[in-house]
């Protein structure tokens, strides 16, 4: 699957995976700082570790586009 990427799209997938992962480190910070707060904010946290979830899922998704099928 990887090797039907060419130069730009791996360029593009590389800097959508970046991305990613600055997102899903600052969403854990978030809800880190969150869960301090008390029950007040429950709803908000739940919300952003459901979207650090999807983030983690679309991580994999491109992680997996760029790495090539290697079959031992």
């Amino acid at each position: 699957m990887a090797f039907d990427l060419d130069t730009e799209e791996r360029a593009m997938l590389a800097g959508e995976l970046e991305r990613l992962r600055i997102e899903h480190r600052e969403l854990d910070a978030r809800i880190v700082a969150l869960e301090g707060e008390g029950a007040a904010v429950q709803l908000q946290v739940q919300r952003l570790k459901r979207r650090k979830l999807a983030l983690k899922d679309r991580i994999a998704y491109v992680e997996d586009r760029l790495t090539p099928d290697i079959i031992a």
